[in-house]
């Protein structure tokens, strides 16, 4: 297909607080490229577009149109301009049929048939841009199941830029130490409830599109959206703790569960061993003892271990779990195979936000092992870690009986 050069963007100059604020929602390359195999459509983004820029902020780029995170172009030759002055979505299936497009100059400008813009809203009904997607080939867009899924999409988007500028605000104020106690249940609020609003529309619209007739390579991202969906769930968890024990309230413990703790401990291994079905997990329990702890603390903490021995040990080696209790106290320890941890990086595992300095391959926020520590000194218990060119090991012990001020 013979097309017209599409135009050179322009470089950013001021553009990298719109840029960065999209990277940091994870799901956002996910969505885009979901929206391009459902649609057929070759190009997709989300841009912020004011009067005077367009910007391009994150990109999904299968026809070389040619622009990345942080591209310009005018935003006077965009039809995302009509959707920021309208606050209306466009959908055009077919230009050269179009009774409004056909002799619309930005058709022609940039050799494309199909289009779709639809007006990104932060929660408090302010225009952030339009996520939007063309190709040169028609395609059908302006059905209600489509247009539904970008409207859908772009209010993900639009709530999960709202959450991020309502926690930087937070993490301001958090400055003027006389407010900290309200700021600190406000920051919670934000972490618990605005960011787990989109969380559970991107768990529906994944559902959604597992029931439509999708191909196989559509069907394995939808699967993606929804285990990011569930991953980012767990960083929000992560991030509460943290803020809890940060900012003064200490993690809380239920020391109400009488049942056995065994079957907690085998279902986080059962889910773990599931996203990892070809690594051996070897376990041995021998817990003679009830213990009186936090059972979803410790299953929690049982994770973020076996978590990080599934990411760092070696695949060919299996990861040894033992979990045991004696009339004194109750042991939990995970091992795997690797190279030893130098000991001035062990020193520090226990370290919030370490990850980038000391471990570059992480995925996340650098509080799993941070975390587990703080769930063992809540329980009057300890996280210790041993590593050598064998094995590294992490132990957690603590009282039978539980912590003495429960």
């Amino acid at each position: 297909m013979n097309m017209v050069p599409y135009p050179t963007p322009r470089p950013i100059t001021e553009a990298g607080d719109s840029v960065a604020a999209v990277g940091r929602i994870a799901a956002v390359p996910t969505i885009l490229e979901v929206l391009c195999r459902t649609t057929g459509m070759g190009f997709a983004a989300v841009a912020r577009v004011t009067e005077d820029r367009w910007i391009a902020c994150s990109v999904h780029d299968e026809i070389a149109f040619g622009l990345v995170p942080g591209s310009e172009l005018n935003p006077a030759a965009t039809i995302c301009n009509e959707v920021r002055e309208t606050l209306e979505p466009v959908a055009i299936d077919n230009v050269a049929e179009d009774r409004l497009y056909s002799d619309h100059p930005v058709p022609a400008l940039y050799a494309f048939q199909s289009y779709i813009s639809m007006p990104i809203l932060l929660p408090d009904g302010r225009f952030f841009g339009t996520l939007c997607a063309i190709d040169p080939r028609p395609a059908r867009l302006r059905s209600p199941e489509r247009i539904g899924m970008f409207k859908l999409f772009a209010e993900l988007i639009g709530f999960h830029l709202g959450a991020l500028e309502q926690v930087a605000a937070s993490e301001v104020r958090l400055s003027d130490e006389q407010k900290s106690s309200e700021l600190r249940e406000q920051f919670i609020a934000v972490l618990g409830h605005d960011l787990r609003n989109p969380l559970t529309a991107i768990a529906i619209g994944a559902e959604l599109l597992e029931k439509a007739p999708l191909g196989e390579k559509a069907s394995r991202t939808v699967r993606v959206i929804r285990a990011s969906a569930k991953r980012m769930s767990s960083l929000i968890d992560d991030v509460m703790d943290f803020a809890r024990g940060r900012l003064g309230a200490g993690l809380t413990l239920d020391l109400t569960a009488t049942a056995p703790l065994e079957p907690v401990l085998a279902q986080v291994i059962a889910e773990l061993q599931s996203s990892f079905p070809d690594r051996a997990i070897d376990v041995t329990m021998a817990l003679k003892r009830p213990v009186v702890c936090d059972q979803g603390r410790v299953g929690q903490l049982l994770s973020n271990l076996l978590g990080n021995a599934l990411a760092y040990g070696v695949a060919a080696e299996p990861i040894r779990i033992t979990a045991a209790s004696d009339a004194a106290s109750f042991e939990l320890s995970v091992a795997n195979g690797g190279d030893a941890i130098p000991a001035e990086v062990l020193g520090r595992m226990f370290q919030p936000f370490v990850r980038g300095a000391v471990r570059p391959r992480q995925q996340g926020l650098g509080l799993g092992l941070f975390i587990a520590s703080e769930i063992a000194r809540a329980h009057g218990g300890t996280l210790t870690a041993l590593s050598s060119a064998q094995e590294t090991r992490f132990t957690f012990t603590m009282p039978v009986e539980g912590p003495r001020t429960a």
